[in-house]
C-alpha cells in the first residue's frame, strides 16, 4: 500500500497526493474550517463547507467557488477492491481514530440515541477539523474521550450498543 491519497473534483478531475505534499503545503488556518493556502506564487482562501469524514466527501469553497470533493486513502481503495466496503458501516460497533488528532469537541453523550450520519465528535488533525459522523443508528454505550485530548490513530473513541 502506498502513501498518496486520491482526490476527485467533481467528475472531471482527480489526482494523487502523497502525505509528503500535504505536510509541506504552506497552509495557515484562517479562522473556523477557513485556511488560506499559498501555492506557487498564488494566494487562494479556502472554507470546508461541509465534511462526511466517514465518506471521505468534502464541499469546499475556493476563493469563492465550491468544489464537490472526495478522498480516498490507500486503505479505502484497498477495501473498495477488496469489495468489503457495501454495508460495512452496518456492523460497527466503535469508532476508532483514523489519524492522530486533537478532540476539539465531543457532540454526543452516553446513552444517546443517533442515527446514521449525526455528528459524534469534531477531530483535529493535519491542520483540519474533521467531523466524525455515525457509521449507523443506534445508543452510544461509551465515550472514551475527552475535550482537548491528544488521540492515537486507532485509538477508541465511541463505542456503540
Amino acid at each position: 500500500m502506498n502513501d498518496s491519497y486520491t482526490v476527485k473534483v467533481g467528475d472531471d478531475f482527480d489526482f494523487k497526493l502523497s502525505k509528503d505534499t500535504i505536510s509541506s503545503l504552506d497552509l495557515i488556518k484562517t479562522g473556523e474550517n477557513a485556511y488560506h493556502l499559498l501555492q506557487n506564487g498564488t494566494s487562494y482562501h479556502l472554507k470546508i463547507l461541509h465534511s462526511d469524514f466517514n465518506r471521505g466527501r468534502y464541499t469546499l469553497s475556493v476563493n469563492g467557488t465550491e468544489f464537490e470533493t472526495s478522498i480516498q486513502t490507500p486503505l479505502d481503495e484497498l477495501i473498495q477492491k477488496m469489495g468489503f466496503a457495501v454495508n460495512a458501516g452496518k456492523n460497527i460497533d466503535s469508532i476508532s481514530a483514523p489519524m492522530p488528532g486533537l478532540i476539539l469537541d465531543i457532540l454526543v453523550e452516553e446513552g444517546q440515541e443517533v442515527n446514521e450520519e449525526d455528528q459524534l465528535l469534531i477531530l483535529e488533525a493535519m491542520k483540519m477539523e474533521n467531523i466524525i459522523t455515525s457509521p449507523r443508528s443506534g445508543v452510544i454505550k461509551t465515550v472514551s474521550v475527552s475535550k482537548g485530548e491528544a488521540v492515537d490513530k486507532k485509538q477508541l473513541l465511541i463505542e456503540f450498543q
